[in-house]
């Protein structure tokens, strides 16, 4: 039987319908915000945002977007990136500091291709500055919880924002949230760290895999008995668990053994921490995340036992041990069985500490 008492935790949402040149002036007012560093500014193409500014000239149906009440009673947009973006930048590309926006793709109406705002008659400006978009906005009152677990649910029905990026936007539904990936944001960008994972290929790196590394390490650290074989999952509960302060995570320690951990990782393996190594000792291949595991678990267990040794010494030792069968086991199929990933921490730590 339903237990209605948890209807009690229903979020207040209000309906509001918005002009485009509404929006654009709210912006401009700081009455809304809109944070590229949580949604890539523009993973759309210039043809996707100019058959938006189609869609808008032919009325057809634009779906809505969502904003959530702050403390301040801004609203911070929190999904509908890509559409909000790609109008305003038509309407006024400096307002959100990216070039102007020059129409091309466009096919119902190809008159438009090569068309810029200035270029377009009066009335064809004003119907689009007029035309309304949905706006939910979720009230800054409501269950913290349930507001995060809604912002990962809009999301996750589709694929333009990675794992990681969803994590981030829905942070900032819970209280101290928007800390925490502060402190997540600052450490990737920490130069050991980055020397690291050099290799983590740039496809990665723009869809926020920098920052899920850094999750991914204190979860190796902290949340080792929350792991149940599917990574995603494991970093969501992690997450959840800090943000809902069901998990003590002191930033200012935390912070400090993360940057102990990558001083001796980047100078005692640099970018081959985490891949393959040819016969010859010279790292290959991109980043590999069963080895970033292995790695960061094995020398975060055991740094005060580590940190002494020679640093050459220490990358003999991690070129032995990813050739070990054992390793190479537990790093191949089934890769993210509990057992395997235990296992390919204990034997690097097992070559390290000899």
């Amino acid at each position: 039987m339903l237990d209605e008492s948890k209807l009690e935790k229903e979020i207040t949402t209000d309906a509001v319908d918005f002009s485009f040149g509404e929006l654009l002036n709210l912006h401009r007012d700081g009455e809304i915000i809109i944070r590229p560093e949580y949604q890539r500014l523009f993973r759309w193409s210039t043809e996707q945002r100019s058959r938006l500014i189609e869609s808008v000239l032919l009325r057809l149906p634009i779906p809505p977007i969502f904003l959530v009440e702050n403390d301040s009673n801004i609203l911070e947009l929190i999904d509908g990136l890509q559409r909000t973006s790609s109008v305003l930048q038509f309407l006024d590309h400096t307002a959100i500091g990216e070039p102007e926006l020059i129409l091309s793709g466009c096919d119902i109406l190809p008159a438009l291709n090569g068309v810029k705002f200035s270029d377009l008659s009066t009335s064809l400006k004003f119907k689009i500055k007029r035309t309304p978009i949905r706006a939910i906005i979720i009230k800054k009152s409501g269950d913290q919880y349930v507001k995060y677990e809604m912002f990962k649910r809009l999301n996750t029905g589709g694929s333009l924002l990675s794992a990681q990026e969803i994590r981030n936007c829905s942070s900032r539904m819970v209280d101290g949230g928007e800390h925490f990936y502060s402190v997540i944001q600052n450490l990737a960008n920490e130069q050991n760290f980055l020397k690291a994972i050099e290799r983590l290929p740039d496809p990665s790196r723009e869809r926020r895999g920098d920052e899920e590394l850094v999750l991914r390490f204190f979860a190796v650290k902290n949340y080792r008995d929350g792991y149940k074989g599917n990574i995603e999952e494991w970093l969501d509960s992690y997450m959840e668990d800090v943000l809902l302060q069901h998990h003590a995570f002191d930033a200012a320690s935390e912070s400090g053994h993360f940057n102990r951990v990558f001083n001796l990782i980047s100078a005692a393996f640099m970018d081959g921490a985490f891949s393959r190594f040819k016969s010859t000792g010279d790292s290959t291949g991109r980043l590999a995340p069963a080895y970033f595991e292995a790695v960061v678990g094995a020398v975060s267990d055991e740094l005060p036992a580590i940190e002494g040794k020679d640093v050459s010494t220490l990358r003999a030792k991690l070129i032995d041990a990813f050739a070990h069968a054992d390793f190479l086991a537990s790093t191949g199929p089934g890769a993210n069985s509990i057992e395997k990933f235990r296992k390919r921490i204990d034997v690097v730590k097992a070559y390290l500490l000899v």
